[in-house]
C-alpha cells in the first residue's frame, strides 16, 4: 500500500456489508450492500425507521450477530486499515471494549441486575488492562464522576438509579476504556427531552476530550442536527442519502428523506398538517425490485420498479440513490 493512500485511509470504512437472518425458512436481508467512511473524532449520523437495519450495521461492527440464524455474507469492516472480519475472535475480544465500544439503546437490559454498578465498569477496565483490583475500583470512580455520579453509589445497583442515571452508567461502561470508535444505539430513546438533551452534552463532551469517532444510530432529527456531522440515511438495508448534515439538512434530494423532514413539526411555518410518508417499509424477506421506496413514493416511474439504482451525485456534491433528482427537486420547489 503506498503512503499517500495510507493518509487518505478513513479511520473506519465499510465497503460493501450484507447482512442476512434465516427465520422459519425464509431469507430476510436486513443489510444489503451498505458502504460507509468515518474520519477519526469525526460522528456520522445513521438515520432510518425501525427496521431499516441500522442496529445490524452496528452489530457487525462489532461482531456480536447472534451465531445462529445471521451471516454477514459479504463485504468487509476495516479499522484503520485493519479488516475486523479477518480477526480471530481471541483477536476481536482485545478490540470489544477497548477499541469499539457501544452504547446500547436500553439501558434496563444492558445492565446485569445483580452486580454492582461500580463492579460492571470496573470489570471492563480489569478486561482490557493491567493492575490491581484498587487500579479497577478507582477507574470505575472516576468515570462514575465523569459522567456525573458520585463514587460513592459505586456499590448501588441498577434498580437505585433512574432511568437517565442507568443511561449514564451505560455510558461510563462504554468509554471506560478510553475506546476510538463509539457505537452509539438510539442511546436516548428511553429518556424524557430533558434527560435526553443532559445525555447527548455528556456524550459530546467527552468525544471531544478524547477525540473519540461516533456512529449514532437514530430516528430523531433533531438529535442529528445537534450531534452529527455526516448523516447516512438508510432505507430496506441500504443507504439512499449520504453527504455533510449541512448538505442534507438544506438540500434533501430523496423523497424518503424529504418525507422524514415533512413529518417534524415546524415552529416557525404556518402549517397545520404534518406530510407522514404514505405506506410501510417493505418486508426484508420480500423487497421490491428496482428502488425498494417506489411502492410509497410520489414520484415513482416505470424506470424505478425494475434494475438497479445506484448512487448519483446531487448539485452540491452529495450522494443521493434516485433517478429521478431533477423531478423532485423540481417539484419540491
Amino acid at each position: 500500500m503506498s503512503e499517500q493512500k495510507m493518509e487518505t485511509e478513513p479511520f473506519l470504512q465499510i465497503e460493501d456489508l450484507a447482512v442476512e437472518y434465516y427465520s422459519d425458512g425464509k431469507v430476510i436481508s436486513a443489510v444489503n450492500g451498505v458502504s460507509l467512511r468515518l474520519e477519526k473524532g469525526k460522528t456520522l449520523g445513521l438515520v432510518g425507521e425501525t427496521g431499516a437495519g441500522k442496529t445490524t450495521i452496528a452489530k457487525s461492527i462489532l461482531r456480536i450477530l447472534p451465531d445462529v440464524g445471521a451471516k454477514i455474507t459479504g463485504g468487509e469492516v476495516k479499522l484503520e486499515g485493519k479488516d475486523l472480519f479477518k480477526l480471530s475472535e481471541v483477536e476481536m475480544r482485545k478490540i470489544r471494549g477497548n477499541n469499539i465500544s457501544m452504547i446500547f439503546q436500553d439501558p434496563m437490559t444492558a445492565l446485569n441486575p445483580v452486580q454492582t454498578v461500580g463492579d460492571q465498569i470496573a470489570e471492563v477496565v480489569r478486561l482490557h488492562s493491567k493492575g490491581e483490583k484498587h487500579d479497577f475500583v478507582k477507574r470505575a470512580e472516576e468515570m462514575l464522576e465523569m459522567v456525573g455520579i458520585p463514587a460513592e453509589r459505586y456499590h448501588e445497583y441498577p434498580h437505585q438509579f433512574s432511568g437517565g442515571m442507568k443511561q449514564r452508567v451505560v455510558i461510563a461502561i462504554a468509554l471506560a476504556c478510553n475506546p476510538d470508535l463509539l457505537l452509539a444505539d438510539e442511546p436516548t430513546t428511553a429518556l424524557d427531552v430533558t434527560i435526553q438533551a443532559q445525555v447527548l452534552d455528556l456524550i459530546a463532551d467527552l468525544r471531544k476530550k478524547y477525540n473519540t469517532a461516533m456512529l449514532l444510530i437514530t430516528h430523531d432529527m433533531g438529535v442529528v442536527a445537534q450531534t452529527c456531522d455526516d448523516v447516512a440515511v438508510i432505507y430496506a438495508g441500504k443507504i439512499i442519502e449520504y453527504g455533510s448534515k449541512e448538505q442534507i439538512f438544506d438540500h434533501p434530494a430523496h423523497p424518503y428523506t424529504i418525507g422524514l423532514f415533512g413529518a417534524i413539526p415546524s415552529m416557525s411555518g404556518d402549517e397545520e398538517w404534518l406530510h407522514p410518508i404514505d405506506g410501510l417499509p417493505p418486508e426484508p424477506f420480500n423487497l421490491p425490485k428496482g428502488c425498494t421506496f417506489h411502492p410509497r413514493c410520489p414520484y415513482a416511474t416505470e424506470a424505478c420498479r425494475g434494475g438497479t439504482i445506484d448512487m448519483r451525485r446531487t448539485a452540491d456534491g452529495h450522494q443521493c440513490r434516485c433517478i429521478n433528482i431533477d423531478t423532485v427537486k423540481k417539484q419540491e420547489g
